[in-house]
């Protein structure tokens, strides 16, 4: 068997970023990559200003506490104010242009209004106090955000902070998705015999569209291999990756395997990780398109099944994109709980954490037990052969963290 770090080395070589881009306004560019540096055309902030409710003045002016100026004009933020005379104050409000010849603002708190138009000031100011200089936050000319990064909500912040009102990207992933199995049926549909309803269905779309994928959903293939063929043909066009559930062990069946081989290219893999053993990678031709869709097949299971998908097809998925698609990282954290019979793969424990600061563990951690991943707030990784002792540190991968 394959060890994950191994699988998805072969994983990311085999897939090449997306060359194309768009424009998009940057009120809709959450969750997107860059794809060109954007590049501040000015300083932020553009001039000198206040970062507090004040008095504009000159420090050379208030030798003392308890000095009484003249508070020659009112400042409010838009506004640009005269140069400041010797021996007088400005009324300064925050984000206020500090005006030219003042050195400093004295808070508000720390001011006493005069009657007839003056202010005493209580304390003797230093220069620069609350004022925020030109250029303090971004010099004109510098990148703020460079290529090849996810937009936060505060990226688009500061992108929005340069004047970029639109931005350069790379398109979305466009992932065709399907099942396979004669046993599965919708929700809202009479559950026969033997039958039992797409949750992978569910699950898979939902991720693929929180990595920021266009999804085509064809829904379920029946266990025919003529039927398996049509429907890889029919995904591979206009898609960089098609992601299946179901149907990638060998039994009589399993037709993906014959299927993609007929159509393209496949490496089936047991990987040494439990849940989730069986993967199938490779490729589908398309007809007259500059590179074949890539092809991953997830194990039928619902925790395999997400468990796999975060481990390797959303490194995938990042690397279309020009991210780096390593393994995720994990923090230390103490386990409360006892494993002492391990598994000889590595496995992805479900658990969470208590009040205490410490991790519990699910107690059902079968493969086919999906109110596990609802429960858990993230994934143990634990290396093979290793058992657990209530107090032991162990490596945590937050669902947070794989899914942001």
């Amino acid at each position: 068997m394959l060890s994950l770090t191994d699988a998805l080395a072969r994983l990311l070589a085999g897939t090449t970023a997306l060359a194309e881009t768009e424009t998009v306004s940057t009120f809709e560019a959450l969750g997107r990559v860059l794809a060109v540096d954007v590049v501040s055309q000015l300083d932020v902030p553009p001039h000198d200003n206040s970062s507090m409710d004040g008095y504009a003045l000159r420090t050379a002016d208030v030798p003392q506490p308890g000095t009484l100026l003249t508070v020659s004009q009112r400042i409010a933020a838009g506004q640009v104010g005269a140069v400041l005379a010797p021996g007088t104050a400005a009324r300064i409000f925050t984000g206020a242009p500090v005006p030219e010849g003042a050195d400093a603002v004295v808070m508000q708190e720390q001011c006493e209004p005069v009657d007839g138009g003056s202010v005493r000031v209580q304390i003797r100011p230093t220069a620069g106090q609350w004022v925020r200089r030109r250029g303090e936050d971004v010099c004109a000319g510098s990148v703020v955000l460079a290529r090849g990064s996810r937009l936060t909500p505060q990226a688009l912040g500061l992108a929005a902070s340069v004047g970029a009102a639109t931005l350069s990207v790379v398109r979305r992933p466009r992932v065709a998705l399907f099942s396979t199995g004669d046993e599965l049926v919708m929700p809202g549909e009479p559950l026969k015999p033997g039958a039992i309803y797409n949750s992978n269905r569910y699950t898979l779309r939902a991720l693929l569209q929180s990595a920021g994928c266009e999804v085509s959903d064809l829904g379920i293939v029946p266990d025919r291999l003529d039927a398996t063929r049509e429907a890889l043909r029919r995904a591979a066009e206009g898609h960089d990756l098609i992601l299946t559930s179901g149907g990638v062990s060998v039994g009589e069946e399993d037709h993906l395997k014959p299927a993609v081989e007929a159509e393209g290219r496949l490496d089936l893999w047991q990987i040494a990780i439990k849940p989730g053993k069986p993967l199938a990678f490779g490729e589908v031709r398309t007809s007259g398109a500059d590179r074949p869709a890539l092809f991953i097949g997830l194990p039928g299971n619902p925790v395999s099944s997400f468990v796999t998908f975060l481990l390797a097809v959303r490194p995938v998925l990042q690397a279309l994109q020009g991210l780096p698609g390593a393994e995720p990282a994990g923090w230390p954290v103490r386990a409360d709980f006892d494993w002492p019979r391990p598994d000889a793969r590595r496995e992805f424990l479900r658990a969470r954490r208590n009040a205490d600061g410490g991790l519990e563990l699910f107690g059902n951690q079968s493969s086919g037990v999906l109110t596990s991943a609802v429960w858990a707030e993230g994934l143990i990784d634990n290396p093979p052969g290793r058992a657990i002792a209530r107090g032991d540190i162990v490596r945590f991968l937050p669902f947070a963290a794989l899914l942001a």
